[in-house]
């Protein structure tokens, strides 16, 4: 019975260090995105349902039940999975991303899902330019330095690909939350410059999910680990 941890945009399966370090546990696995530290499958089209069919069919690989833990696009990818499949998980986690039909893509985003600006934006995205970035958003220097220097040309042509698929997430996947059935816990941080904590209220309401609210920014993971892996253990001793 895994608890398996799914890492956001642009980051890698490093994200998770500080949290898994804490929980206490023999059976952790760290996935990596296709695309974001790693390479692709051939023919692999990056697109959001490309990466859902991708984790589910990892997923399928690992014993059953799973503790399912998901960051910012690995949230959405996670609440997903057990929309579509409800007896997959004994347990689910996910914060930093709204699934919701009245949320506004934040600004990068944007500029990411508009043709020819998205590949203006990457052309200026250099490893020291994210890290400069990501630190603003709250990530720790540390922390900053090791995620921005995976980001070379196979990660921004996934995350181009990713977010043009993604307009209208909210809206197309909203009404499956209906589904979910797992106890679930939604994360967020107060301080969140990419969605506004309503996002993660709602998200927990309308799966039933507890929710935490952490004093920080995104990327909870990084800045309050000690509370995560708290929570994490709760949720999973219950």
């Amino acid at each position: 019975m895994p608890a398996v941890f799914v890492h956001g945009v642009p980051d890698t399966e490093r994200v998770w260090r500080a949290v898994v370090s804490r929980v206490a546990r023999g059976d952790i696995v760290t996935l990596s995105l296709p695309g974001f530290g790693c390479a692709t499958p051939d023919g692999f089209a990056a697109t959001k349902e490309a990466y859902v069919d991708w984790l589910l069919a990892t997923l399928a690989g690992l014993p059953a039940p799973i503790d399912l833990v998901g960051h910012d696009w690995g949230a959405l990818l996670v609440v997903r999975a057990v929309s579509l499949r409800p007896d997959l998980a004994r347990t689910w986690a996910a914060g930093g991303a709204p699934l919701d039909p009245e949320y506004v893509w934040h600004e990068a985003a944007r500029a990411w899902q508009t043709p020819d600006v998205g590949e203006r934006v990457m052309e200026k995205m250099t490893p020291d330019a994210l890290r400069h970035a990501i630190i603003a958003a709250g990530v720790p220097e540390a922390d900053a330095a090791e995620s921005s220097r995976f980001a070379d040309a196979t990660m921004k042509r996934c995350i181009l690909a990713l977010y043009r698929s993604a307009v209208q997430t909210g809206v197309e996947w909203h009404a499956d939350l209906a589904r979910v059935t797992a106890p679930g816990l939604v994360l967020w941080g107060e301080k969140d410059p990419y969605a506004d904590v309503r996002f993660g209220r709602r998200l927990a309401e309308r799966t039933r999910a507890r929710f935490i609210e952490l004093p920080c920014s995104h990327w909870w993971q990084l800045e309050r680990p000690d509370d995560v892996a708290r929570e994490l253990r709760r949720l999973w001793a219950g």
